[in-house]
């Protein structure tokens, strides 16, 4: 049974950061993927669906659900541990709707918890814009500029308050404050995620 943590939060929440380095500290029994990471590799790999997903990353928007959902399964299935962290993912309300309705047909993957990591958009703002100014010459990411910032904010939190919702009546809703120190966000992560394996 594979155990799925879900990790929320505004761009430049440090979310994708928070669990990489949960992922590697416990790497014998948790994993960890960014679904803007995977479908950056898919991009990166030329292949057409590459890039179709380019398409809509380049602008800041959604990738469409399917590609999206298989994407995230496969993942999931072919994970080499049975704990599995997914950061960025849902974005949407239909996204947590598919994801919601393929688990319940799903005996060998179970939801344990959503986790948000909880940003103000001026800190979420300072960071992006921080990552773009100290990227090195081919580091840049298309996506770190102040326009594609507001409609990637934008995109994070139309849906937010229902999918908060929708998470919190399942009891499956954990709030992380991501305002602090990294070491101390992170431990707090760790720590929750430990007592839920």
């Amino acid at each position: 049974m594979k155990k799925l943590f879900l990790i929320i939060g505004a761009p430049g929440s440090g979310k994708t950061t928070d669990a990489s380095i949960i992922a590697k500290k416990h790497a014998q029994n948790i994993v960890h993927y960014s679904t803007g990471d995977m479908l950056r590799e898919e991009v990166a790999s030329g292949s057409e669906l590459g890039q179709t997903i380019d398409g809509f990353i380049s602008r800041g928007a959604l990738v469409p659900l399917n590609i999206i959902i298989d994407t995230i399964i496969s993942a999931i299935k072919g994970a080499p541990v049975d704990n599995v962290l997914i950061d960025g993912y849902p974005r949407s309300i239909e996204q947590m709707t598919a994801l919601d309705g393929i688990l319940e047909n799903e005996t060998d993957i179970e939801l344990v918890f959503v986790i948000e990591v909880r940003v103000s958009e001026q800190v979420a703002k300072e960071r992006i814009l921080g990552r773009a100014a100290d990227a090195k010459p081919g580091e840049e990411r298309s996506d770190d500029s102040v326009e594609v910032f507001f409609n990637r904010m934008k995109i994070y939190t139309d849906p937010l308050a229902e999918i908060q919702s929708f998470y919190t009546a399942k009891n499956l809703l954990e709030v992380i404050n991501g305002e602090r120190t990294l070491e101390v966000i992170v431990e707090d992560m760790d720590t929750f995620i430990q007592s839920k394996i």
